[in-house]
């Protein structure tokens, strides 16, 4: 999908109807449902315009009558997928068991679609329901006495934070580490040349489920831990 969006995207986006109605043959959400099924099922390279046409049945131009590239196609795409955002006003217990639960949701969300972390990087048109998932990570940060600026950034710092260990889970971009497991090959050939590698070797005799979620839990607790202490100075 290298096309890029055209000026109308953004308004293609904001303009679905959010409310369900009466169902054409042929329409725009049609062919993005069609596309994920295949984007999750073979990846986002197996999506193309004559694909989502012959598993619909229509003819490729009629798609055209509907979104203008696949790039448009694209970010319609990103915003059905992730959907709505869970409520987080009813979570009890403050802003950390807020924002876990919303991270939670997300986590889960990119797992079922596992193309999602790649297509959301760079420029590109941002719908709804991906704002949406930003709006109540803001939200659970409310009555902490950090600035609205700080409450997006911190959106930001962790939604980076699931997407980049969702990421390497995906792209399997820690070769050391099978199925959450230290290789065993390499494990033993680690401890064969310790006097190479002594901290490596040493880190990972620690267990063997020290990679289960590349770092993610790990690295979102010291997030949190960061931002309870800004939080504490401010209150």
């Amino acid at each position: 999908m290298s096309s890029s969006p055209t000026p109308n995207a953004s308004r293609l986006l904001w303009s679905q109807p959010r409310s369900p109605g009466r169902r054409p043959p042929l329409s725009l959400e049609k062919i993005a449902r069609t596309a994920i099924d295949i984007a999750d099922a073979e990846g986002l390279d197996a999506v193309s315009m004559q694909r989502i046409a012959a598993d619909l049945g229509f003819t490729k131009m009629s798609l055209y009558r509907h979104v203008a590239n696949k790039a448009e196609l694209l970010a319609v795409m990103i915003d059905m997928a992730v959907g709505d955002p869970p409520a987080v006003s009813a979570v009890s217990g403050g802003w950390r068991p807020r924002m876990e639960h919303l991270l939670q949701a997300l986590t889960e969300t990119w797992s079922r679609h596992p193309w999602l972390p790649g297509a959301t990087m760079g420029e590109r048109p941002m719908g709804p329901n991906e704002a949406a998932w930003t709006d109540r990570a803001v939200q659970a940060l409310s009555g902490t006495g950090l600035g609205g600026d700080e409450r997006l950034a911190a959106a930001f710092v962790l939604f980076g934070h699931i997407r980049n260990t969702q990421s390497m889970t995906t792209a399997g971009t820690q070769p050391w580490a099978s199925g959450g497991h230290f290789d065993a090959t390499l494990t033993e050939l680690l401890h064969s040349r310790r006097d190479d590698f002594p901290a490596l070797a040493e880190a990972i005799s620690g267990g063997a489920d020290a990679l289960t979620d590349n770092g993610r839990r790990f690295g979102l607790d010291r997030i949190l831990d960061g931002l309870a202490a800004l939080i504490a100075q401010r209150t």
